[in-house]
């Protein structure tokens, strides 16, 4: 019966709030153990300033022209196919792989329209005017059509390339708006992969790494709102209702899985806080992870016995994942969610010092997530 009125307060967008429901806790009473990490360094938040720029931005600018190692993710249709990854992606071959690239891309962008008086920023200037130009995107648009490739980098790395053309959009410069043009066409491709293969995923996929749906939603989410474009963000918000709407009791106390970058509860909390309205949304929380509207809610960080470990290193953006999902909370309902915001900054601080000086394995996209889960920090002040 609360799912059908659930529904119904999602389609009239109103309704008032429910008792809590039962909590998800293992613990006996309303308090949940401390986390294991308790240095004092982990309780304060990271100054996102100019300094910190320019050190995040050695990150991408030291891969995107990188070539090898790589990984490419191919299916070959014959032997012609095979070819070096600059032939095979001419904008996007750097960085280990496509989706890393991506947002190698993203994360310059989005550091240089937030501090455009970057050390290196005419080398950022001429690096993306050379690397997104109209004949890169071009072969990439020919890659994306070749006749094995209809799923490649789904969804992960779709979710990232509408992120890129979303950041670039926002970005008042005449650098932006040429590139942005140089993107459109296969910003265009890939809201058309989205908006066939969406209707055809009968079920989510719940995992914590590239697959994730939820994340994939939010991103494009992001990228439909900002571009107006309603008939792809009903699309969106419709899939996510039918995926989550009635979800309850997500386990959190499983998480993190060994390998995981992505949290699949808090990630399906992260597309849900977009789509519904607030009161369908915090009903939909009292059952989904009623926890989190606790003040005495608490977490562990993700720890990572071994950053040279290709699988190991992403509990490090578990940690930055979680951060830009509890800053979200915190900064769209403060009221309801603040709390989290210190958590968060746990998250941040415990992972964010081993960005700068980490191996190829870590370095080629953690800096990207810092970077995302900085600027949802950035928000609340």
């Amino acid at each position: 019966m609360k799912r059908i009125i659930l529904l119904l307060l999602v389609i009239i967008s109103g309704c008032k709030n429910n008792e809590t429901s039962e909590s998800v806790s293992t613990a006996e009473d309303d308090s949940i153990e401390a986390p294991t990490v308790t240095e004092a360094l982990l309780s304060e938040s990271i100054e996102f300033d100019l300094e910190e720029a320019n050190k995040l931005a050695e990150l991408p600018l030291s891969c995107i022209e990188t070539e090898y190692p790589n990984k490419l993710n191919q299916t070959l249709e014959n032997k012609e196919a095979m070819g070096e990854p600059s032939e095979l992606h001419p904008a996007f071959y750097g960085c280990f792989d496509w989706h890393s690239s991506v947002h190698g891309h993203w994360s310059l962008v989005s550091l240089l329209k937030q501090f455009p008086k970057l050390e290196k920023r005419e080398q950022i200037r001429e690096l993306l005017q050379k690397s997104l130009s109209a004949e890169n995107i071009q072969g990439e648009l020919d890659y994306f059509r070749r006749e094995h490739s209809d799923s490649y980098e789904r969804t992960y790395g779709w979710a990232w390339l509408l992120k890129l053309a979303e950041e670039l959009k926002t970005w008042e410069d005449p650098l932006a708006e040429e590139l942005d043009q140089n993107l459109q066409p296969l910003t265009n491709l890939i809201v058309e992969r989205y908006t066939e293969f969406l209707p055809k995923l009968n079920y989510p996929i719940r995992v914590g790494e590239h697959e994730n749906t939820a994340f994939a939603l939010s991103y494009a989410w992001d990228y439909a709102v900002t571009v107006e474009n309603k008939e792809f963000q009903d699309l969106i918000s419709k899939r996510a209702k039918e995926f989550y709407l009635s979800d309850d009791h997500c386990p959190i106390g499983w998480e993190p899985g060994g390998f995981d970058f992505l949290s699949p509860c808090l990630e399906e909390v992260n597309i849900m806080r977009r789509v519904l309205p607030k009161n369908a949304f915090l009903m939909w929380i009292d059952d989904f992870m009623p926890d989190l509207k606790k003040e005495s809610f608490d977490i562990e960080v993700g720890e990572v016995s071994d950053r040279t470990d290709g699988k190991l290193v992403h509990l490090d953006g578990l940690n930055f994942s979680r951060a830009w999902v509890f800053y979200g909370l915190a900064n769209k309902y403060p009221e309801e969610f603040g709390h989290l915001k210190g958590i968060a900054d746990r998250h941040v601080a415990y992972s964010f010092p081993n960005l700068v000086g980490d191996s190829y394995e870590g370095g080629h996209w953690l800096g990207s997530f810092a970077i995302y889960a900085l600027n949802e920090s950035r928000k609340g002040k």
